[in-house]
């Protein structure tokens, strides 16, 4: 098992070709599907100045909507939408052949299908510390039972009574993954001086790497920060939440499916384990990102979590900062630009 994110094979922006030079040449079109609005300014800002000529919709990449990709090789998507077999054959027939990913992982695509379709799939790179810097605040908010100090402060209760919290520097704290978010989590703990033990089979960082069961025994906080792959779905199962040392915290902002939730719930409910921040969850499909306030949620393990105080749940959000969706969609458009340079001639 191999527990780094995905290497990004686009380059960077900065060589990507200046304004002045594209702009005698036929614009390059793009399709960008699950464009938010946050996105979409970006890319009216950013595609003219690279030579792209943009076409965005809100909608997520389906079979339903392939022909808006028609004449044009490329396509972007978001991580919101699961891009099923039928939708990769759909942009195949109208002669798509190149996915931008507008995330790290590729878990809601099969790249191995695709590309016995002649699609080519690539991920883009992004600030690693909107990802990083979120999983501290979780971790500092999970150590100081942020929930139960706002929940009772929220009704006016500001007794100190079982909210005395734990100081990272006397903690130890496991990395399980450190590709460029988990290295990046290592950098920001040394600040904290806690002792920091680290999991991956292909080590990057400078830190104490151990072996998964050892790192589970010893770390009172256990940070997830693996891609999802047919080896790590329910990398926390059972059996290793059942080996984590008693009364740790576990925080997750890689995937929601590297954590069995039906065995992580009734380690918090028993206080077996201390408390967990998650910002992804089994199942979140559907329900993050959109408004469910006048609707039920059919998701039992959420709702079971969000009425322990113990744990905290956030909807995918540590990547969403200024920095890292500029960098998203600017390399997006790189990478069709690169795409198209090298297979001009195909």
């Amino acid at each position: 098992m191999v527990f780094s994110e995905p290497a990004r094979t686009a380059a960077h922006p900065t060589s990507a070709p200046p304004a002045s030079s594209t702009s005698a040449a036929p614009a390059t079109g793009i399709t960008v599907y699950g464009c938010g609005r946050d996105e979409a300014v970006l890319f009216r800002e950013l595609a003219p100045r690279l030579g792209v000529t943009p076409t965005l919709t809100e909608s997520g990449a389906s079979e339903a909507n392939a022909e808006l990709a028609r004449g044009n090789r490329c396509v972007s998507i978001g991580h919101k939408t699961r891009i099923t077999s039928r939708t990769l054959r759909a942009l195949s027939r109208i002669g798509v052949r190149y996915i931008s990913t507008r995330s790290i992982g590729y878990n809601h695509i099969d790249v191995e299908y695709a590309a016995s379709l002649g699609i080519s799939v690539e991920n883009v790179a992004y600030s690693p510390d909107s990802v990083a810097d979120y999983t501290l605040m979780l971790m500092l908010m999970a150590v100081r039972h942020a929930k139960t100090v706002i929940r009772r402060t929220d009704v006016h209760d500001y007794r100190l009574h079982g909210m005395r919290g734990r100081e990272l520097r006397d903690l130890t704290v496991g990395v399980v993954g450190t590709g460029r978010i988990g290295s990046a989590v290592v950098e920001r703990l040394r600040g904290f001086g806690c002792h920091t033990v680290a999991y991956d089979k292909r080590p990057k960082t400078a830190a104490d790497y151990v072996p998964l069961d050892e790192l589970l025994r010893l770390s009172d906080i256990v940070t997830l920060h693996a891609p999802l792959d047919a080896d790590t779905h329910h990398l926390l199962n059972r059996r290793r939440i059942e080996q984590m040392k008693p009364g740790a915290f576990l925080i997750n902002t890689g995937r929601g499916p590297l954590v069995d939730t039906e065995a992580l719930v009734p380690a918090l409910e028993s206080g077996r384990l201390a408390g967990a921040a998650l910002d992804v969850l089994e199942g979140e499909e559907g329900i993050f990102y959109a408004d469910h306030r006048n609707r039920p949620l059919d998701n039992k393990p959420l709702l079971r979590l969000q009425k322990l105080p113990n744990a905290l749940v956030s909807p995918h959000i540590a990547y969403y900062t200024d920095h890292a969706l500029r960098d998203m969609v600017e390399n997006s458009l790189v990478n069709c630009l690169e795409f198209e340079s090298t297979h001009q001639h195909d």
